[in-house]
């Protein structure tokens, strides 16, 4: 049946023998373009191999500030604005533990910050700013919303392509830099 489905261009003889380069073929086919790794996402045309780092397609540059920050770096922020969103609901919910009200907290912050400083609490202290990658302007009210609320997902922060932007900076046309 798998080979009728699949294969029914391919020469019978080749089923008996062990002829693996067919059987192969005809998994490839069925599969798709996942076997073929990352470089079966990029834009057509393209190999991944005009990039030297990261970064480098945004015009960023590949060290010190202006530069696109580690995947430890951006943890440490995220987890430094959690924290202290969890302290700040834990002062006006105590004795009672913060609950859902930290996320509350820390979701006002990641609009209101990145709004009107294009950094959170977490991100100054480690150095790092938002940046839209089209032009110098400031981030607006739409694209704090959706940047926090996506963050907030958690999954699209987790999905990055080859610049180390998550999903998004991609959505919303902006990048995390670093400024030291």
């Amino acid at each position: 049946m798998f080979r009728r489905a699949c294969c029914a261009s391919r020469d019978d003889s080749d089923w008996g023998t062990g002829n693996t380069s067919t059987i192969l073929e005809a998994m490839s086919r069925i599969t798709g373009s996942w076997l073929y790794g990352p470089s079966a996402a990029l834009p057509k045309g393209e190999t991944g191999a005009e990039q030297k780092y990261k970064g480098e397609s945004l015009g960023l540059p590949e060290h010190g500030p202006g530069s696109l920050p580690t995947w430890l770096r951006r943890s440490g922020a995220f987890f430094a604005d959690i924290f202290m969103a969890a302290g700040v609901a834990a002062v006006f919910t105590f004795p009672e533990p913060p609950r859902n009200w930290s996320l509350l907290v820390w979701f006002t912050v990641a609009i209101f910050a990145v709004l009107f400083f294009s950094f959170t609490p977490g991100q100054l202290i480690f150095g790092m700013r938002v940046q839209r990658v089209d032009k110098q302007a400031p981030i607006g009210l739409w694209r704090s919303v959706v940047r926090a609320f996506l963050v907030a997902l958690i999954i699209p922060a987790a999905i990055w392509d080859r610049d180390a932007r998550g999903l998004h900076d991609r959505l919303t046309g902006t990048a995390l830099i670093r400024t030291r």
